[in-house]
């Protein structure tokens, strides 16, 4: 009756109904037979009922399990999940564990999803049997990239990390490159935000050699955005409203995204006004409404604008505004020539900068202003249809000539700043727009000055006295020398002709020699007159005394020669000693005469040789 019970039942089931008949046998049977049991049988377990019974169900029971080998890949069915682990049945006598981050890759696994798995060991110190799904997915996944990638086939991948110019992407187990311009059609700002995702893919490259895989998930949009961009390039026109997103913001525009077509607002066309970078307009991300100005045939440069979505600031400036009025500003840029003042948003004025100041010489703009200063300044040109405006602030003060006579008359004494040098003369400013010119010839009385560098230096001052006014060309012709007495009045008494003074050679060349002289003066030699006693010329910085040959008040010129002084000295040696003999000579021409009548023959002789005498030196004087 059991075997017949047991002919409709699984393998497994048989045997467990086998198991419980041969336990229930009645106690009476067995102890009926225990006379004839084989004792020495059941002990070596070779033959007999027990053994042979027992090798049976052992053979029944494997054949109902599958047969596996550690290091195999084969497919099993997730049974069970925690927050750790995944328990895999692959149909062994005992399940397999499979680490939970191994599956990080596919967050969507459940309950009853066949796995691949790699059986690393069939039991290990536990009795456990330990699998690998990262394994197995490794082993196969060379041939599923590359079948993906032949197959234009959409993967799912784990992005892992960041890396130089990427991210890192576990694909089927292997890492693969997903490059930064890769992720998506819009720049990305912040890579970190994608670490941890599960996203889909297109494998876009495989190097064989170096086994590198380049995956794009921007690959799976592209196609519906140009799509997209051709329906809207070909609805472009000039003029079109469009809503759009800031893309990119560069120091030259603003690049908007209008759906997979981009289009570029460079700055000067985001506000009527001016603007030192996009940023102060708009930022990223923003949506906002531009108009298409212009587009080259292919519609792949778009330009587009937003300030021409407000009216024209000059359009709207106050009609009652005219010349002389006085408007407030900013000043927004800065020239050499002048500064634009920014009187509105998008309304600016230009100060020239000969409007800055009522001063004639040369100036920068930058001397007196800068970018960022608030000034008030006069309209001097309004030119609505040109949309220009010029605009001065030396207007807003009074004109220092207005009143010239009565601040700077002729006579009076100043102190004025060198400004410029010419080689005629010190160009000096008394005040601001009073200019005027010291000549030369009007810096010293004594000194002789090639050029004013000499004299004074630029930023200086100096003392001046006006000695005319030109008001008309707006100049003052000043003096320096004036503020003092004219001192060659008094040089005429002390440096009279033929009177001597020590002097001392300040400089040599070709025509002569500048004499340094007490008080100041300067006079001149030429080379005869440089001339020493022993025949030597006079050198450079040696003293020497000069005698004056000509003086000249008119002409403020002193010659002078030191030859003459010691030249006139032998002449006047030599007039004393002729003097002097003559007188000899007449005394004893009148003692002979006196003797006369006394004279003897031998006083006759005498008187012979004295004439002789007489007449030899006559001749020699002669």
């Amino acid at each position: 009756m059991v075997e017949n019970n047991t002919e409709n039942l699984e393998p497994k089931e048989e045997l467990e109904q086998q198991a419980e008949v041969a336990a229930s046998a009645p106690a009476q049977e067995v102890a009926a037979s225990s006379e004839e049991f084989d004792w020495d049988a059941l002990e070596s377990e070779d033959e007999g009922f027990a053994g042979q019974r027992k090798n049976d169900l052992e053979k029944f029971y494997d054949n109902t399990l599958n047969t596996v080998q550690e290091k195999e890949v084969l497919e099993g069915t997730v049974i069970s999940m925690n927050k750790r682990e995944v328990v895999v049945d692959i149909g062994y006598k005992s399940d397999g564990i499979v680490s939970l981050n191994e599956f990080r890759y596919n967050p969507e696994l459940k309950v009853g999803d066949p796995v691949e798995v790699y059986i690393e060991s069939l039991e290990d110190k536990k009795g456990q049997m330990i699998l690998s799904h990262k394994k197995a997915r490794a082993m196969r996944s060379w041939d599923r990239v590359n079948a993906a990638l032949d197959n234009d086939e959409i993967i799912k991948g784990y992005i892992k990390c960041r890396t130089k110019g990427g991210m890192i992407v576990d694909v089927f187990g292997i890492e693969a490159f997903l490059p930064g311009s890769q992720i998506d059609v819009k720049p990305i700002r912040d890579y970190d935000i994608y670490v941890g995702k599960t996203m889909e893919f297109k494998v876009v490259k495989i190097n064989q050699e170096f086994r590198n895989v380049v995956v794009s998930h921007k690959a799976l949009i592209e196609a519906e955005l140009e799509q997209q961009k051709k329906e809207i390039i070909s609805k472009l026109e000039k003029g079109q409203v469009l809503e759009g997103t800031v893309k990119n913001i560069t120091s030259y525009g603003v690049f908007i995204d209008l759906g997979g077509v981009d289009g570029l607002i460079h700055i000067t066309d985001l506000s009527w006004g001016r603007i030192s970078h996009p940023n102060e307009i708009v930022e990223l991300d923003q949506k906002l409404n531009v108009v298409i100005l212009d587009f080259d045939d292919d519609k792949k440069r778009i330009a587009l604008g937003l300030k021409q979505l407000t009216p024209h600031p000059w359009d709207n400036l106050d009609a009652e505004l005219k010349v002389g009025d006085s408007v407030k500003g900013k000043v927004v840029v800065m020239a050499d020539y002048g500064a634009f003042v920014e009187i509105a948003p998008g309304v600016e004025g230009l100060i020239h900068v000969s409007e800055m100041s009522w001063s004639q010489h040369l100036r920068s703009a930058q001397d007196f202003l800068k970018v960022g200063d608030e000034i008030e300044a006069q309209i001097l040109t309004l030119d609505r249809e040109e949309r220009k405006m010029s605009l001065g602030i030396k207007q807003l003060r009074q004109d220092p000539w207005q009143d010239i006579e009565s601040r700077f008359g002729v006579g009076s004494k100043h102190t004025a700043t060198v400004r410029n040098f010419t080689n005629f003369g010190v160009f000096v400013e008394i005040e601001e727009g009073v200019d005027g010119l010291i000549h030369i010839s009007d810096l010293s009385w004594t000194k002789k000055i090639k050029h004013p560098s000499e004299f004074t230096a630029i930023g200086a001052e100096i003392e001046v006295v006006v000695l005319d006014i030109d008001k008309e060309n707006r100049r003052l012709s000043l003096g320096h020398k004036q503020l003092e007495e004219n001192p060659w009045d008094v040089f005429e008494t002390i440096f009279s002709v033929d009177s001597i003074h020590e002097g001392t050679v300040v400089e040599l060349f070709d025509k002569g020699a500048t004499i340094a002289l007490p008080y100041g003066v300067e006079g001149f030699a030429t080379p005869r007159h440089l001339v020493k006693e022993d025949g030597s010329q006079a050198s450079l910085d040696e003293k020497l005394d000069f005698k004056v040959i000509e003086f000249s008040k008119s002409a403020k010129r002193i010659i002078l020669s030191h030859s003459r002084v010691f030249e006139d000295e032998k002449k006047s040696e030599e007039t004393a000693t002729k003097k002097a003999q003559a007188k000899q000579t007449k005394k004893a021409v009148k003692t002979v005469k006196e003797n006369l009548e006394k004279t003897t023959l031998g006083d006759i002789s005498e008187l012979a040789a004295l004439k002789s005498q007489m007449e030899a030196e006559e001749n020699k004087e002669k």
